[in-house]
């Protein structure tokens, strides 16, 4: 939620630049379920960020 605010966008934003439903994001958002690997990496990707770092293993930021 964090990355996603500091990021100037909404979470229908976010699941649509995605291409999934704004309720499974909340559900991600919210750590009611996990996002498949392969979203993940994509989520990562939009907000160039490694996935380490997405995942809590890596505090830094791509340059």
């Amino acid at each position: 939620m964090e990355l996603r605010r500091a990021n100037g966008m909404t979470q229908k934003q976010v699941a649509d630049e995605l291409n999934i439903h704004s309720v499974t994001y909340l559900h991600y958002e919210k750590d009611q379920r996990e996002p498949p690997l392969e979203l993940v990496v994509r989520i990562a990707a939009l907000y160039d960020v490694t996935t380490d770092w997405l995942l809590g293993a890596d505090q830094q930021k791509i340059d």
